[in-house]
């Protein structure tokens, strides 16, 4: 009896096993989750392959020779010019094509861009520089003859200017005073362009300020 009642014990221990022997040799399923790598605040994305780089900040159409900001074009070295400009202008990072740039503010928030460039020649000569800012304020081009009469030259501190003021036509009308320095072989430009407006209330300033343009000091 008492091998019996044995036996009947271990069979109700294997019952009560099995079933957790079976369990166990289940195949144990692992759930897993792809969690986004947080950004860096300070880097900036990575561009899509074959995408066009963005363009640095500054880099735009730089009229002083007709040509893009970001092309490798040569700027004039050697002893430069110097000047000052008037209170009110705010002065900017110049881009690698710019020797400076200014804001000059106006009312209800209008602005106006004055930059200053520079190239080691005559950039096409005076007539194909004045036609290039003309074209920025969609004016049409000037013969060579048209020049004298659009253009008022003036000598001061040893330098010989070219001053051109191009008020522009269409719904927007841009205006454009630039003036041409040729010096040390190369040739300087200082453009104002911005609403047609603004830039006429600013010529006065615009005119003082060329009269600060001398050579630097060496």
């Amino acid at each position: 009896m008492k091998s019996s009642s044995m036996h009947g014990r271990r069979l109700l221990l294997a019952l009560v096993a099995l079933p957790l022997l079976l369990a166990g040799c289940r195949k144990v399923e692992v759930t897993s989750y792809r969690v986004p790598k947080e950004k860096d605040p300070e880097m900036p994305a990575a561009p899509a392959a074959g995408a066009q780089p963005a363009p640095m900040p500054g880099m735009a159409t730089d009229a002083g020779a007709g040509t893009m900001a970001g092309a490798a074009v040569p700027t004039a070295d050697g002893p430069g010019l110097t000047w000052t400009a008037p209170s009110d202008w705010k002065a900017e990072v110049a881009s690698a094509m710019r020797k400076a740039t200014y804001t000059v503010p106006g009312e209800g928030g209008a602005k106006a861009d004055l930059s200053i460039t520079a190239f080691p020649s005559d950039v096409g000569g005076e007539l194909a520089n004045v036609n290039r800012w003309r074209g920025q304020v969609q004016l049409a081009p000037l013969g060579e003859a048209d020049l004298p009469g659009a253009v008022v030259r003036q000598q001061q501190n040893g330098l010989q200017l070219t001053v051109v003021d191009c008020g522009g036509s269409g719904a927007n009308p841009q205006r454009i005073l630039g003036a041409i320095v040729p010096f040390n072989g190369g040739t300087w430009f200082f453009k104002l362009m911005g609403p047609d407006a603004l830039v006429a209330k600013a010529k006065p300033g615009f005119l003082e300020f060329l009269k600060t343009v001398r050579p630097a000091q060496p």
